[in-house]
């Protein structure tokens, strides 16, 4: 009789993103400070389970194909695992509306009282979450992914599309 790991989710995590260079735009300081902790963070915890009963850990490289979301997963000693490509079209309002947000936010924390702030960074989060859930239902019967884990992958695919 076999003895079950204590976390069967264990090795269902990523270890390591990269971003295709190619297709990320120029950026200031304040996005490329986002997308630092979204990767540390995500690195340090997530759920990623790709479906079809894949063994990780995982590496993920994200880019943008033409007019397609790439996400390339591999196990951790680089052997392919599987190549999702998703259609950025129902993200592309959803990263516009976040990017005008996240640059009023950024303005106002130079200048604004901080009701205003507050009120940016709500209408920020909430943006952000769109996101989030949008992508879980992209990736639904393909990756299985916790919440938090969607928030912190939906700010790298944001940095993909910044053009700066």
């Amino acid at each position: 009789m076999s003895k079950r790991p204590a976390n069967p989710d264990a090795d269902n995590r990523i270890v390591a993103v990269t971003l295709d260079e190619e297709s990320i735009g120029r950026s200031g300081p304040d996005i490329e400070h986002e997308r630092a902790i979204a990767i540390y963070d995500l690195i340090e915890k997530n759920l990623f389970a790709p479906e079809g009963g894949h063994t990780g850990p995982f590496t993920l490289h994200i880019g943008i194909t033409g007019n397609r979301l790439m996400f390339d997963i591999r196990r951790q000693d680089g052997q392919p695992v599987i190549a999702h490509l998703m259609s950025l079209t129902p993200f592309r309002r959803i990263v516009k509306d976040y990017f005008m947000i996240c640059d009023s936010y950024y303005q106002a924390i130079r200048t604004a009282t901080p009701d205003r702030i507050e009120a940016l960074d709500m209408g920020r989060r909430g943006i952000h979450d769109e996101g989030s859930r949008t992508l879980m239902e992209r990736l639904d019967g393909k990756v299985r992914i916790d919440f938090d884990t969607a928030r912190r992958l939906f700010t790298l695919i944001s940095v993909l599309h910044w053009k700066g």
